[in-house]
């Protein structure tokens, strides 16, 4: 099917995973995946957030609000919001190579591996993104 000359897109699932690699090393990606995220869980969808590589630093208190990117919502604002409406988790590699154990994140961050990881992107109806 088309609508003009645009192909009709399918529907988009209701589950959103987006995983995020990037910290303060790559500030415009690291906002850009926790604005993606904190628009779709506020427009009703269910996110689940992977804090990965240099974005792990974000799990501990206190990280998320000393970012700073001219232009961008305020990335502790973003992750209050995704903490309250969805899910967020650091990676337990990432965490592990960073000495940031389950007692360090916080409240409402897991730990969880890859095995987890596998399983919310192969749910039914999600779509995952990778920033």
């Amino acid at each position: 099917m088309t609508i003009g000359d645009y192909p009709m897109l399918a529907p988009v699932g209701r589950n959103l995973v987006v995983k995020v690699t990037a910290g303060a090393d790559s500030p415009e990606r690291c906002a850009q995946a926790f604005t993606v995220a904190a628009t779709a869980a506020a427009a009703g969808v269910d996110v689940s957030l992977w804090l990965t590589g240099e974005a792990t630093w974000f799990a501990l208190p206190g990280r998320a609000q000393e970012f700073e990117l001219p232009h961008s919502a305020p990335l502790g604002e973003l992750l209050h919001v995704l903490l309250t409406t969805g899910r967020v988790t650091a990676c337990t590699q990432c965490a592990a190579r960073r000495d940031i154990g389950p007692g360090d994140v916080l409240p409402g961050i897991r730990i969880a591996g890859s095995a987890v990881f596998v399983e919310e992107v192969m749910a039914e109806e999600t779509r995952a993104l990778v920033y």
